[in-house]
């Protein structure tokens, strides 16, 4: 009797082409690379700050409940449709979506969101440190969050650093989605 500890790769029968098997690890990863992130930011919503030191109060609960849950909820949700770029359902639309459903997906409809996301995701979660406690982002210099102690903010760096990698990964899947779909069959 042989015990079975890994799983199989699902099935990439329903794409067009094969898709490569780092492509494939690389999109269903994605949503667990971003999930630390998501998990670090609800106690927000019930006002429990992580360690952070602040100086402006919070939103009342009725504001930060539903926009810390939104917030998680929508980018696991985007991670997942990233998903669409090494599946079939990124190459031709479900049945069960009305007037599309059934027709097949060009490429650039799929890869031209797919690069402009990663390009603005990248630009949001790219932080330069300048020295100071200060870093250089997207929109100007900003202070750099004060922790309690250095056990919060080690933990803060571990939940919250990997989001700089969604925007490359989604960019990365996007070019590789896009040559998959658009090479010519030798023949």
């Amino acid at each position: 009797m042989t015990m079975k500890i890994l799983h199989r790769p699902p099935s990439v029968s329903d794409t067009e082409r094969p898709v490569p098997r780092w492509a494939m690890r690389l999109a269903y990863a994605l949503p667990l690379i971003l999930l630390p992130s998501c998990l670090w930011r609800l106690p927000f919503a019930l006002h429990f700050e992580m360690g952070q030191l602040q100086e402006g109060g919070m939103p009342a609960y009725w504001v930060s409940i539903p926009y810390v849950l939104g917030l998680s909820v929508l980018t696991e949700l985007t991670a997942i449709m990233t998903i669409g770029l090494v599946r079939g359902w990124g190459e031709l639309v479900p049945a069960w979506i009305p007037v599309l459903g059934g027709r097949r997906v060009r490429p650039m409809a799929a890869v031209v969101p797919a690069v402009l996301g990663g390009l603005i995701l990248t630009a949001v979660f790219t932080a330069v440190p300048i020295g100071g406690g200060r870093h250089l982002g997207l929109f100007g210099v900003a202070e750099s969050v004060e922790y309690a102690n250095g056990a919060w903010e080690a933990l803060a760096t571990v939940c919250v650093t990997p989001v700089a990698a969604w925007g490359p990964i989604t960019i990365v899947l996007a070019i590789a989605y896009c040559r998959r779909r658009t090479a010519t069959v030798a023949g």
